[in-house]
């Protein structure tokens, strides 16, 4: 039991008000308890039940409001928010005051100054004369009090969380996980939090496929990802037939494998800083480049549309990500001003013989920030990706299908000899349902050809 029916308990709440939200429309009630403020997002009649789904969240100014990828804490919030709604009722509590594990703020910046110089998160707390954790759990068990629920499912990976509140007087009968699919730039991170502090799977279980669970960790398939000082690191990534088409005769590609897979595929976008695909992909498939089947960040999505042919109503267009589309200097300077006042980064470049330098397109995203991109497609983008020698690793997922005629996944290198091709080495392998995954780090480019700066038609 939460407390005894005649217990008094410090009332302590200020203001309570509807809040509606993308996740359903909450009551939010503010508590003030000692310096702090707990903010209750409550779904439902809480009051006197057992067995409520609580969230705990620590305030990250970082993650939750401006989308650091450095942690997880922005997409466990979010989560929290839809595993409440989808349970029908329960409560998630903001805990401000809680920032950086308790250090606050300005020293959680510095511990990340700490981090970027080869230590962890463990370690920067450590030399910067800090506790690892100093958060405190008592006051947010009060709240849990003055809320009348008599027992609760705590959703956590943090085993402090679960003794802070169980020493404070909370019934905890169940401690529901709540992993997110890594990102490359946070997976040492999260690794950390399970190697160093007990933290339950917060990344999930290496290439687990269970639907149930809403995170899979794919950073294998990946491979060893170090970026040249010149570029991203570049993954190229097609989904294909037995006989190696992407699409049939008259351009059908829905869907290739199996759902399995593309949960894979969308664990993959959300490892990655961007996503890249050719204006012919955009036309024949209407795709949103946004991560849906598992719960991660959605990444950059660059178009390549050498003419500017996007139609404005592309849902690579809408705001559930950012998208930047690298067009020539030929383009209609009418639809350039449309689309940045959209908000639509719009990159004109200087084309050779009407085709976009893809090797100034990744240039140019390295200045931007990113660091890592996955190539999907078309064929002609895959093609001269390859061909640029700018590929770090490459992932083959194969359908038991065969269809024939159709869109071939790679178009012609020319590449006359075998020895001539593109050597693929340190493979990993995984199988999905009916579906097959391969990937493998780019070797080295083919000895007579030289694509050092290829250009794409797009």
């Amino acid at each position: 039991m939460l407390k005894t029916e005649n217990e008094p308990t410090l009332k302590t709440e200020v203001v309570r008000v509807p809040l509606p939200t993308s996740d359903g429309t909450f009551e939010i009630r503010a508590f003030e308890r000692g310096d702090n403020i707990y903010a209750a997002m409550v779904l439902g009649d809480i009051e006197g039940q057992t067995d409520v789904l609580v969230r705990l969240h620590s305030e990250c100014l970082t993650g939750d409001a401006l989308g650091s990828l450095r942690c997880d804490c922005g997409i466990q919030l979010r989560l929290a928010l839809r595993m409440i709604h989808a349970n029908g009722s329960g409560v998630l509590i903001y805990a401000t005051g809680h920032e950086g594990r308790g250090i606050g703020l300005v020293n959680k910046l510095r511990a990340y100054v700490a981090q970027d110089a080869g230590a962890d998160t463990v370690e920067a707390n450590m030399e910067l004369g800090l506790p690892v954790d100093s958060r405190d759990y008592s006051e947010a068990a009060g709240v849990l009090l003055e809320l009348g629920v008599r027992s609760i499912r705590l959703l956590t990976n943090n085993p402090e969380k679960v003794a802070g509140l169980a020493n404070s007087g909370i019934q905890i009968n169940a401690v529901v996980p709540i992993a997110t699919a890594p990102h490359l730039r946070n997976v040492g991170y999260l690794t950390t939090k399970e190697r160093r502090l007990d933290h339950i799977r917060p990344a999930g279980t290496p290439m687990a496929l269970d639907e149930d669970q809403p995170a899979v960790d794919v950073t294998r398939l990946l491979g060893n990802v170090t970026a040249p000082p010149e570029r991203p690191y570049v993954v190229v990534k097609s989904a294909q037939t037995v006989d190696g088409r992407i699409a049939t005769s008259n351009g059908d590609s829905k869907w290739i494998t199996g759902p399995g897979e593309r949960r894979i595929t969308h664990a993959l976008r959300a490892a990655c800083d961007a996503v890249m695909v050719g204006i012919g992909t955009v036309l024949h498939d209407d795709p949103m480049l946004t991560v849906r089947h598992v719960a991660g960040a959605s990444p950059l999505r660059v178009i390549l549309d050498s003419t500017l042919r996007v139609p404005s109503d592309a849902q690579v267009l809408n705001g559930d990500a950012p998208t930047v589309v690298f067009t020539g200097q030929r383009s209609d300077a009418n639809v350039v001003t449309d689309l940045r006042g959209r908000g639509i980064q719009v990159e004109v470049m200087q084309q050779v013989d009407g085709r976009l330098p893809i090797g100034e397109v990744f240039r140019r995203l390295q200045s931007m920030g990113i660091r890592s991109i996955l190539v999907e497609g078309g064929s002609g983008v895959i093609t001269t990706v390859l061909a640029s020698g700018q590929v770090d690793r490459l992932i083959v997922s194969i359908a038991p299908t065969i269809i024939g005629n159709g869109t071939e996944a790679v178009a012609d290198l020319g590449v006359g000899r075998i020895a001539d091709g593109i050597h693929l080495i340190n493979r990993s392998l995984l199988t999905v349902e009916e579906d097959l995954i391969l990937a493998w780090d780019v070797g080295g480019s083919r000895s007579s050809i030289s694509f050092a700066e290829a250009e794409v038609a797009v």
